[in-house]
C-alpha cells in the first residue's frame, strides 16, 4: 500500500468517501495487529478529511479507554452511557451531534470541538470499540458520514 492516499480534491463528500474506503481497507488488509489498522485507519481519515480529532475508544471492562488516535490530547477514560462515546456504547448505535454543546452530558475533552459523530465497532453482537471523530465546525456530520464510517467499521468489524 502506498504511504499517500489520493483524495478528488474536487468531488463530493461521498465521491471522496468512495475513492478512501477502498484504499484504507487495502492498507489494514492482512495485517493482524489491531491496534496497527487503528492507528492507520485514525491517520488515513485525519489526513483525507483533515478532521479536528479522530481516534478509537476500546472497551476494557465497565469503561472506554483511549486507543489509537490523531489530534489534540483526549480523554482518557469513558464510563458507560458518558458522553456521546459512552452513549454510543450503551446504544450500540451510531450517534451523529450536530452542537456537542446541546448533548445531554457531554463531555469536553477539547473545547474546540463543536460537532461530533461516534459510531460503534462490534465483535461479534457486542460493542468492541468506538470510533469517534470530532470537528471545531457546527453540524460538519451528515448521514453520508454516518453510512460511509460505518461501512468502514463494518470491515474493522469482520477484522476482530
Amino acid at each position: 500500500m502506498s504511504e499517500n492516499l489520493y483524495v478528488p480534491e474536487s468531488a463530493t463528500k461521498a465521491e471522496q468517501y468512495e475513492a478512501v474506503l477502498p484504499q484504507i481497507e487495502a492498507l489494514i488488509s492482512g495485517e493482524p495487529d489491531m491496534y496497527a489498522n487503528l492507528s492507520n485507519i485514525a491517520a488515513a481519515l485525519k489526513q483525507a478529511f483533515d478532521f479536528f480529532w479522530v481516534g478509537f475508544y476500546v472497551v476494557k471492562g465497565e469503561q472506554l479507554v483511549l486507543g489509537p488516535f490523531q489530534g489534540p490530547i483526549a480523554c482518557t477514560r469513558i464510563n458507560l452511557g458518558k458522553g456521546v462515546c459512552g452513549t454510543a456504547w450503551k446504544d450500540a448505535k451510531t450517534q451523529l451531534v450536530p452542537d456537542v454543546d446541546a448533548f445531554p452530558g457531554h463531555i469536553a475533552c477539547s473545547s474546540a470541538s463543536r460537532s461530533e459523530i461516534v459510531v460503534p465497532v462490534f465483535k461479534g453482537s457486542e460493542v468492541a470499540m468506538v470510533l469517534d471523530v470530532d470537528s471545531d465546525q457546527l453540524n460538519d456530520f451528515d448521514e453520508t458520514d454516518q453510512l460511509y464510517l460505518e461501512k468502514l467499521m463494518a470491515v474493522l468489524s469482520g477484522t476482530l
